[in-house]
């Protein structure tokens, strides 16, 4: 999957968000510009968090699609729920401040980033007792080695 960068999809989510629908991606190219299949394309619209024109059968993704797009990467990137995601989407008022939208951002945001140093603690701790580990055995190889060399 292709990683966003959290400043360009913050950066480009806003201004994309309010802007008109005039330049249209097929699910395809939407697809490649993005590296996700277009399984996960009708995955993500089948779970209210993405909302394609219908031409036929044909799905066209506006700007403001590929915005939110963008945002569901980020946020599965940075291991918010699809359920945190839609959440913090659906708070979007194109009228209003979306102060309530922001500060539920940084709310949950500030949650995930103490979840995920937890996280990165546990992973240090788990590689230095691996590497101690693999010291000991090292240590118990070359003993037996020059064993049965001698």
């Amino acid at each position: 999957m292709k990683t966003v960068s959290a400043i360009e999809a913050m950066a480009n989510a806003s201004e994309a968000f309010s802007e008109s629908d005039d330049e249209l991606m097929r699910i395809g190219d939407m697809a490649k510009e993005f590296d996700v299949s277009l399984r996960t394309l009708r995955f993500y619209e089948d779970k209210g968090l993405l909302h394609p024109k219908r031409e036929g059968s044909m799905r066209l993704y506006s700007r403001r699609e590929r915005a939110r797009l963008r945002l569901i990467l980020l946020g599965r990137n940075v291991g918010f729920s699809l359920r945190e995601v839609k959440q913090m989407m659906d708070l979007y008022d194109p009228q209003g401040t979306n102060t309530k939208q922001l500060r539920v951002a940084l709310e949950k945001s500030e949650k995930q980033l103490s979840r995920l140093e937890k996280q990165r603690e546990s992973i240090e701790d788990a590689i230095e007792q691996l590497r101690a580990a693999m010291e000991v055995v090292r240590t118990s190889l070359e003993e037996r080695q020059r064993q049965s060399a001698a």
